[in-house]
């Protein structure tokens, strides 16, 4: 068979798997099976480049990141509905149609509206809403959602959908999760996730997060004529789109009836709703019911009130999440909410709490409102027990008992643990990393299994890992752990700098760490400075210094450090600065580099005594400019500083 008749075919069995998993939810193809279809497309189409095409399923992982979206101006406005709040308020609109009017009554998606385009059946770009007279480009974005046809067959000319972008609740539970575990804030609910997830700048983040689409409304269809609403949605199924459920009722009291059993149907949904769309039905109707400046005549928006139940704080329990943030969480006396029982509640911080006096004993008013995560609204006060004192979070951290500290903004506490358990995967995934002691091979699978073997409980522990701990972790067994052994054995080599940005000490970055190592030559003369000494060192400033002292003052970073001493990693400066012809310049790089990469540039000049900013200011000394340089280059040009060339800049670095 012919390449290109196989990837036509390859890609016509994808599209059909995805179009039944994805929009009639009836998947007929194993995942297995899907998998290694889509593995064979993308090797015909990686060994065949100029038969990929633009519309492939192995496109729905996500282009290229994006600088900024770009701004479009809708053909057909994207108009907002007017909200009723009360049956009375439905009922008023209901009435103001003639008589015998039939109207199509949906569930109103909890997302982020959105009109996708399409050019002789081909799909050529998707924005959001914006101002509904003008959004913004998120074509690629839009591509990683499966349920999207990237081309339709007998299509019209040219064709606009209007539709709700929205996040599964399986798909958020799952992200909520994996922010959880890395220690990242939770979001609020699915509609902020899928708002965000959509305006992400890299398609690859947004291909993530499993977002999904319901379309509701024809916007413009070139040579294709309706008579109702009913008909263009059913036109629209036809051509493979996942429509919103809908059902058309011709009497007042039908469609008030289907708006509370939907009301009653929500938590039964894939997605939140947070309100149902009551539209008329005959669109030369519509027409005469015409539109004001902000929404059409002919629809509204039932808005669901949110449910509120009061419940009994039982419990505040403190989890510490992987970057030591301390996050209080509310039990609550189990109380059935938006279909659901719910146990705890989210606490957010101590500011949080403060502002709402929540107590232990306390009587709390709690709503879900559409998010996965419960909130409390406020106390009770007349029901308070006379033993109920204020909370205040703890000044240890409740795992392993190291001080906690505020952030910056005060907001949050953080554990100060160098060794706290609940920290551990991410502080050695922090210290192997390539700018600190640079471990190949030691990647964050490999970290969990060592964690959960028990072999590793500080970051020090990788340099006692033996060769019987190490050979059972992968099926080359023996020559993969010796591989992983010598690259632990080199890391002992690094200079200290890397091994004082690998402690993970706040705010000391891995430039901070080469401006230590030469400042104070070894990690001994490190632990030995003061504050004051420490802020005399140039970029170190006061907090800065505070937490360097604080952190070699904990008993567990002390530990750790000694660990490792006895090991045998360096603890000693290796960068001796000889020459020192950029002694106190200060040079930026922007631009498309071509003749040196950015960090083979700072090496140079950090290595004659200079330093290397991200920002032009009045004490820049010089700015290097690759292709396409931007900003940068126009601010050096107004403040009058030197800008080189790459060429000029070689010159300069000659030994």
């Amino acid at each position: 068979m012919e390449v290109k008749q196989r990837i036509q075919e390859l890609t016509q069995l994808l599209t059909e798997a995805n179009y039944r998993y994805y929009v009639l939810d009836d998947p007929q193809m194993p995942d297995f099976e899907y998998d290694r279809l889509l593995r064979e497309l993308e090797e015909l189409e990686q060994a065949n480049p100029a038969l990929a095409a633009a519309d492939s399923p192995t496109q729905r992982v996500g282009g290229e990141a994006l600088s900024q979206f770009e701004k479009v101006t809708h053909p057909v406005p994207l108009m907002s509905l007017q909200d009723v709040f009360s049956m009375e308020e439905l009922s008023d609109f209901l009435d103001k149609s003639a008589p015998g009017t039939a109207f199509s009554v949906e569930p109103k998606i909890d997302g982020l509206s959105v009109a996708l385009e399409y050019v002789d059946g081909r799909f050529v770009r998707g924005a959001t809403r914006g101002d509904g007279t003008v959004g913004e480009d998120v074509t690629e974005n839009l591509k990683t959602i499966r349920s999207i046809p990237m081309t339709i067959e007998n299509a019209p000319p040219r064709l606009i959908v209007r539709g709700e972008v929205f996040m599964p609740k399986k798909s958020f539970e799952a992200l909520n999760a994996r922010q959880e575990a890395e220690g990242k804030p939770l979001f609020a609910n699915p509609r902020n996730a899928a708002a965000g997830s959509l305006r992400q700048l890299d398609p690859k983040i947004a291909a993530k997060r499993g977002l999904d689409i319901f379309i509701f409304n024809i916007q413009l269809a070139e040579g294709v004529e309706f008579q109702t609403h009913q008909a263009s949605l059913d036109y629209l199924k036809g051509l493979r789109f996942k429509v919103i459920p809908f059902d058309v009722l011709d009497t007042v009291g039908a469609v008030c009836n289907r708006v509370a059993a939907i009301n009653e149907e929500r938590e039964s949904l894939p997605c939140d709703i947070d309100g149902a769309v009551i539209k008329v039905n005959d669109l030369s109707q519509r027409e005469k019911m015409g539109a004001t400046a902000k929404f059409p005549r002919w629809a509204a928006a039932y808005k669901y009130p949110p449910e509120i139940k009061p419940t009994v704080v039982e419990d505040i329990v403190v989890q510490v999440g992987r970057t030591g943030v301390l996050t209080p969480k509310a039990v609550v006396r189990p109380v059935r909410l938006a279909g659901t029982t719910v146990t705890n509640a989210t606490l957010h911080n101590q500011d949080f709490i403060s502002e709402r006096d929540i107590r232990i004993g306390d009587t709390v008013h709690i709503r879900k409102a559409g998010e996965i995560i419960p909130e409390i609204l406020d106390v009770d006060l007349s029901k308070r027990p006379a033993d109920a004192v204020p909370y205040t979070l703890p000044a240890t951290c409740p795992i392993c008992g190291a001080a906690t500290v505020k952030d910056e903004d005060g907001a949050f506490l953080r554990c100060t643990g160098a060794e706290c358990p609940a920290q551990l995967s991410r502080n050695i995934a922090h210290f192997v990393s390539r700018d600190a002691m640079d471990i190949d091979g030691l990647g964050s699978a490999i970290v969990d299994a060592l964690i959960e073997k028990g072999h590793i409980k500080s970051p020090a522990d990788i340099y006692y890992l033996t060769l019987e701990e190490l050979k059972s972790l992968w099926k080359s067994g023996e020559t993969a752990a010796k591989k992983l052994l010598a690259a632990i054995e080199s890391s002992k080599e690094q200079d200290v700098s890397r091994l004082i940005y690998a402690l993970g000490i706040r705010q000391v970055g891995a430039k901070t760490g080469k401006v230590l190592a030469s400042a104070f030559g070894s990690l001994d003369g490190l632990m030995a400075a003061t504050e004051e000494v420490l802020t005399e060192v140039p970029d170190v400033g006061g907090v800065t210094a505070a937490y360097i002292v604080d952190w070699f003052r904990q008993e567990q970073s002390r530990h750790m450090v000694q660990r490792l001493r006895q090991a045998g990693v360096n603890f000693d400066s290796k960068r001796t600065v000889t020459d020192t012809r950029f002694a106190g310049m200060t040079f930026v790089l922007t631009g498309a580099l071509t003749k040196f990469t950015r960090d083979e540039a700072t090496e140079r000049i950090e290595h004659f005594g200079g330093k290397a900013a991200g920002s032009v200011s009045k004490k820049t000394t010089y700015v290097v400019v690759g292709e396409n340089a931007g900003s940068k280059e126009r601010k050096a040009r107004e403040l009058g500083i030197p800008i080189l060339s790459e060429d000029q800049f070689l010159e300069m670095i000659q030994e």
